[in-house]
C-alpha cells in the first residue's frame, strides 16, 4: 500500500488545468500569499505539497491558516478520508470498509470545514484514495459502525464485485514477475475490487465525485500498480469535474508493470528518485546528480512526482531497503534541500510522527501544541524546518527556470543556479568549503533560505561572484526574494 493525489483549478490553488493534464507546473495560479520576508513583488506559483501524514482535519486546517499559507504550500496530501478496520496501526487506514467520509481523521463536517478553510488559505487538498481494494478478507466492524463480512460492503458491494484469481491456493499475489496476477489476485489478502467493471467503476466514481463535490482538489490513487491501466481510467472518466491526479506506481525496474504505462491518467510517483537521492546523499556521489533528470527510465520531468520518503518508504516498505527519513538528521535536510533547488517533477515534503516499530500508528497529542504554536514532541513536521520550508520559497521564487552555472565542487558539494532567480550550495563533506563561484544572480545583499534568513548575510558582488565558508554538512540557497538590498 502507499499514498496520495491532487488539484482542480480554483481559488488560488496550484492546480492541473485538466484532469488529465501532464503540464500542471506551468498552469499554477499565482493567487495566494508568498511567505517572502525580504522582499516583495510578483506573487511567485505554489510548486509544493506536503503529506500532513495521519494529521486530524482540524489541525490540518489550522496548520493551513497559520503556517502552510503564508510559506508558500501548494496542497496537503491527507490520509485516507473514508471509513476502515479499527485499530491503532497506521495501515489500518489503508483497509477500507466503506466510503462514509467518518475516519481516524475526524468527522465528513470536519472533512468539509477542513478543505473549505485549506482553500481560502490558497492550500489545496488531496485525498489519499484506496480504491484498489476493501478491508482483509473476513468479518468485522468499521469505525464508523458499518459492519463487514467475506466479499460483502455496505457500499454495496458483493462477491461478484471482487477479484477471484483462484491462483496460489488463497487468491494472493505470490509472482511480481506476473502483470495479470499482480493486478487480479490479492494484495496481503485484501479484497481485491474488480476495477474492469462498469458498475464497480461507478461506484468508485461516486465516492470520488462526493470528495470533489466537498471540494478536494484532487487525488492520489493507492496501489495504482494493482489495477489495469484502462481501469483507472474508467474510474477517471466518470468524475464530473476536473481533479489533479497522481497515481501510486512502484517500478524500480524488474517488473512487467511499467510506471510510464500509467501516464495517460496523470501523474506518477517516481519511486526510483528517493533511491537516487539516498545513495547519493550517503555515499558522497553529488556531482553525479546533474544527470538527474536524464536517468535511463525516469518519468518526464513535468509527469512526476518526488520525494525524499513517504509513509511507506521511511518505514523501509515499498521495497525501500535502507532509507533516507527524519531520522537521517541533517543528511536528510540537505537531500530535501536538492529536491526543492533542482527543477525535475513536482515535490513532495513528508511530513511525519516520530515511531519506533514499522506498524505503529500516530500519537493521541496535537501535532502543534495549543500553547506554543510549535511542534509537539512526538510529532516531527519536517515542513516547518527552516532548511525545508525555506526552500519552499526558493522552489515557488525559481519555478520555470532551468538549471544553469553547475558545478561539482568535489563529490561531496555541488553548486548550481535557476538562472538569475536562484543559487544553491550544498557541502556534505567532513570539511568546510570556501568557494568564490559565479551565480549568475543580481548584485546585492542575500540571506540564507536555508536557514529561514537568520544569521549572516551573503554579498553577491557587481560580476555575479558569490563568496563564502561552508561549514560540513551544510547549505546556502538565495533567491530574488532574500535580496536584502541592492548594489
Amino acid at each position: 500500500m502507499a499514498n496520495p493525489t491532487m488539484t482542480r483549478t480554483a481559488s488560488g490553488v496550484c492546480a492541473t488545468a485538466a484532469a488529465l493534464s501532464l503540464g500542471f507546473l506551468a498552469s499554477c495560479d499565482k493567487a495566494g500569499p508568498t511567505g517572502n520576508a525580504i522582499a516583495k513583488g510578483p506573487e511567485p506559483s505554489r510548486t509544493v505539497f506536503v503529506q500532513l501524514f495521519e494529521w486530524k482535519w482540524p489541525d490540518v486546517a489550522r496548520e493551513c491558516e497559520e503556517f502552510l499559507g503564508p510559506a508558500g504550500y501548494a496542497a496537503v496530501q491527507v490520509s485516507p478520508p473514508n471509513e476502515h478496520v479499527p485499530g491503532p496501526e497506521w495501515w489500518t487506514r489503508y483497509q477500507p470498509v466503506s466510503y462514509q467520509l467518518q475516519s481516524r481523521g475526524g468527522t465528513r463536517e470536519q472533512f468539509a470545514d477542513m478543505v473549505r478553510r485549506c482553500r481560502n488559505a490558497g492550500v489545496g487538498i488531496y485525498a489519499d484514495a484506496v480504491i484498489n481494494h476493501m478491508s482483509y478478507v473476513g468479518i468485522g466492524t468499521g469505525v464508523a459502525g458499518s459492519g463487514f463480512a467475506e466479499y460483502e460492503y455496505p457500499v454495496p458491494y458483493t462477491y461478484g464485485d471482487f477479484h477471484h484469481c483462484g491462483r496460489n491456493g488463497d487468491d494472493t499475489i505470490q509472482n511480481y514477475q506476473d502483470l495479470w496476477e499482480v493486478q487480479n489476485c490479492e494484495l496481503v489478502k485484501l479484497a481485491d475490487l474488480d476495477t474492469g467493471k462498469a458498475a464497480v467503476q461507478t461506484k468508485i466514481a461516486d465516492y470520488l465525485n462526493d470528495l470533489l463535490d466537498l471540494g478536494v482538489a484532487g487525488f492520489r490513487i493507492d496501489a495504482a500498480k494493482h489495477m489495469a491501466v484502462d481501469d483507472v481510467a474508467g474510474i477517471l472518466n466518470r468524475l464530473k469535474t476536473k481533479a489533479h491526479v497522481y497515481q501510486e506506481v512502484i517500478d524500480r525496474g524488474g517488473e512487467p508493470i511499467n510506471a510510464h504505462d500509467y501516464l495517460k491518467n496523470g501523474l506518477v510517483s517516481e519511486f526510483k528518485y528517493p533511491l537516487v537521492l539516498l545513495d547519493a546523499f550517503t555515499a558522497g556521489k553529488l556531482d553525479g546528480l546533474n544527470e538527474l533528470s536524464s536517468r535511463p527510465g525516469f518519468l518526464p520531468p513535468d509527469a512526476a512526482v518526488v520525494f525524499v520518503d513517504n509513509h511507506d518508504i521511511q518505514r523501509g516498505h515499498a521495497g525501500a531497503g535502507d532509507v533516507l527519513n527524519y531520522k537521517s538528521g541533517k543528511i536528510y535536510e540537505l537531500a530535501n534541500v536538492f529536491m526543492l533547488a533542482w527543477p525535475y517533477g513536482y515535490p513532495m515534503v513528508m511530513s511525519s510522527y516520530r515511531f519506533d516499530g514499522g506498524d505503529q500508528g500516530p500519537p493521541d497529542s496535537r501535532p502543534i501544541d495549543n500553547n506554543s504554536g510549535s511542534c509537539g514532541e512526538a510529532w516531527v513536521c519536517e515542513h516547518r524546518l527552516p532548511s525545508i520550508a525555506g526552500m519552499v520559497r526558493f522552489r515557488n521564487a525559481t519555478d520555470g527556470l532551468a538549471v544553469s552555472n553547475w558545478q561539482a565542487l568535489s563529490s561531496t558539494a555541488i553548486a548550481f543556479g535557476r538562472g538569475d532567480r536562484g543559487f544553491v550550495i550544498i557541502n556534505i563533506g567532513a570539511e568546510p568549503i570556501n568557494p568564490a563561484i559565479q551565480s549568475g544572480m543580481l548584485p546585492g545583499e542575500y540571506c540564507n533560505a536555508v536557514t529561514g534568513c537568520e544569521g549572516p548575510r551573503l554579498e553577491v558582488r557587481a560580476d555575479g561572484t558569490l563568496s563564502t565558508t561552508l561549514p560540513p554538512m551544510s547549505a546556502v540557497a538565495i533567491h530574488s526574494g532574500t535580496r536584502t538590498n541592492r548594489k
